[in-house]
């Protein structure tokens, strides 16, 4: 596995991946930072594509990642983050909405928990995953960075 720290304007991110591709973009100025493992290498040369194309979305100009990613979850938590990487970029949807879309229309809270075990933040963009209120609820960046990613989006697509 290897790693590298990127400098974002939502804070430091956290970029671990290995020949399968990206296991995790994970917030590192949040409640849950990861914690650097000592048999992981520092090496950014393998992520530089997920890096340029991480600059090149918060710059408001790219809207689709292609990056081959490989998080760690069960059954379950790969659905729910499939059926995340579907929804429209500068879109919200509920947990609920998820739910149905999986099969499962009862599962709203268990997809909120497999929502919040994402591995893989901003590119599997669990920050467009609303309350059924339409109420921001719940990011392991933080609701500020959330309303952040939610307004790059929105002004970016009302832009085009």
């Amino acid at each position: 596995m290897y790693y590298d720290l990127l400098h974002s304007p939502v804070g430091r991110l956290l970029l671990v991946g290995n020949h399968q591709g990206l296991k995790m973009l994970i917030f590192q100025d949040g409640k849950h930072p990861q914690e650097i493992d000592s048999q992981w290498k520092k090496n950014r040369q393998p992520l530089q594509d997920i890096i340029a194309q991480l600059e090149a979305y918060f710059e408001g100009g790219l809207t689709t990642f292609s990056v081959k990613l490989s998080p760690d979850g069960t059954d379950f938590q790969q659905k729910v983050w499939k059926a995340l990487r579907r929804i429209p970029y500068g879109k919200t949807v509920s947990y609920g909405e998820i739910a149905r879309q999986i099969g499962n229309p009862n599962a709203s809270r268990a997809v909120g928990a497999a929502n919040g075990q994402n591995p893989i933040s901003i590119i599997v963009p669990c920050h467009r995953v609303i309350g059924a209120n339409g109420k921001l609820v719940g990011y392991g960046g933080g609701l500020p960075i959330k309303q952040s990613l939610l307004e790059l989006e929105e002004q970016t697509r009302s832009s085009r």
